[in-house]
C-alpha cells in the first residue's frame, strides 16, 4: 500500500523547477511540433527551451515551417510558469506577515488580560491580524488559479493535480540588453519576413522593447531602492520598539508595509520576465496579443500589439 500511495503522489505532482521544464512539457502536449523540432536540430531546440532566443539564426524563419507555432507554445508555457512561481512566492510573503500579525495579536490579548492594555489598543492589533488574513486568502486564491492555469496550459488537467515549483523567480539580469542589440535583432528578423509582416514586426518590436526596458528599470528600482529603504525603516522600527519608543502596532504596521513592498517587488520581477519573454518572441517575428501591464497585480490595461 505505501508503494502504491507514493506512486499516486508522484503522478499527482509534476516537477517544474525551471521555465525550461515547463516549455518542454508544453511541447510534449503538441505532437505536431516534432517535425519542426527535428528540422531546427537539438542545439536550437535547447536555445528556445532555455530562453536564449536572441542566439537563434533569423534565417530559421524562412527555412522551417511551423516554427511560429513551436515558439508560441514555448511562450505560453514559460509565461504560465512565471505566473505560478510569482503567485506562490507572493503567497509565502503574505503568510509570513500573517504569522507576525498573529503573534502581535496574541501579545495584545496577554497585555489586556494583565491590565496593561485597553480593549481599544487590542482592537487595533486584532484589525491588523484580520487584514493579514485577508491578504493571505487573496494570495492563496491567486496562487491556486495560477497553478491551475499552468496545468491547463500544459494540457495536463486530470493527469496532475499539483506542480512542484522553485521558491522564487529567476534573478534579474544586472543589465538589460542594449537598444543597439535590440534594434539590430529587430532589423535582422524583419528582413526575413514579407514587407507588410516586417512592418508589423517592427511596430511590435518597439512596443516590446519599451515594455522590456521599462519593466527592468522598475524591477531594479523596487529591489535596489524601495526594498532597501523599507528594510532600513523596519530595522529602525524594531530598535525603537525594543527601546520602548515605538508601540507594538507601530511595529506591526511597518511589518505590513514591508510585506507589501516585497510583494510588489516580486510582481515587478515577474513583469520583467514576462516582458522579456514577449521581447524574445517578437524578435523572432512573433505577435503577442498585448504586452505586459506595469502596474503590479492591479495594473492598467496592457498595451495592444500591432494588428496581425
Amino acid at each position: 500500500m505505501p508503494a502504491a500511495k507514493d506512486q499516486e503522489q508522484a503522478a499527482a505532482s509534476l516537477s517544474l523547477m525551471t521555465s525550461e521544464d515547463a516549455v518542454r512539457q508544453a511541447w510534449r502536449a503538441h505532437r505536431e511540433l516534432v517535425k519542426p523540432m527535428n528540422r531546427i536540430g537539438d542545439a536550437n531546440v535547447d536555445l528556445i527551451a532555455k530562453g536564449r532566443w536572441t542566439e537563434l539564426d533569423p534565417m530559421l524563419q524562412r527555412r522551417v515551417d511551423d516554427l511560429d507555432e513551436l515558439l508560441e507554445v514555448a511562450v505560453q508555457g514559460r509565461k504560465a510558469w512565471l505566473q505560478a512561481v510569482a503567485a506562490r512566492q507572493v503567497l509565502k510573503q503574505h503568510r509570513d506577515a500573517q504569522d507576525a500579525a498573529e503573534a502581535g495579536n496574541e501579545l495584545g490579548r496577554r497585555m489586556v488580560s494583565v491590565g496593561n492594555w485597553s480593549k481599544l489598543q487590542q482592537a487595533q492589533v486584532q484589525l491588523a491580524q484580520s487584514s493579514a488574513q485577508m491578504n493571505v486568502r487573496r494570495a492563496q486564491y491567486a496562487a491556486t488559479q495560477a497553478e491551475a492555469a499552468l496545468i491547463k496550459t500544459l494540457q495536463l488537467t486530470g493527469m496532475h493535480t499539483a506542480v512542484s515549483l522553485p521558491e522564487r523567480l529567476p534573478d534579474l539580469p544586472a543589465q538589460a540588453l542594449s537598444s543597439q542589440v535590440l534594434d539590430g535583432r529587430a532589423a535582422a528578423i524583419a528582413a526575413q519576413l514579407p514587407r507588410a509582416e516586417g512592418m508589423r514586426s517592427g511596430a511590435n518590436a518597439r512596443l516590446a522593447r519599451q515594455a522590456y526596458l521599462s519593466s527592468h528599470a522598475l524591477a531594479m528600482s523596487a529591489r535596489e531602492e524601495v526594498l532597501k529603504v523599507r528594510e532600513f525603516i523596519t530595522e529602525e522600527t524594531v530598535l525603537h520598539y525594543n527601546g520602548m519608543l515605538k508601540s507594538v502596532w507601530d511595529l506591526l504596521g511597518e511589518v505590513s508595509s514591508q510585506s507589501q513592498a516585497v510583494a510588489s517587488a516580486i510582481e515587478a520581477q515577474r513583469d520583467f520576465w514576462m516582458a522579456e519573454t514577449d521581447l524574445q518572441w517578437v524578435l523572432q517575428g512573433g505577435a503577442p496579443d498585448s504586452f505586459v501591464s506595469l502596474g503590479g497585480s492591479g495594473g492598467g490595461e496592457p498595451a495592444a500589439a500591432a494588428a496581425h
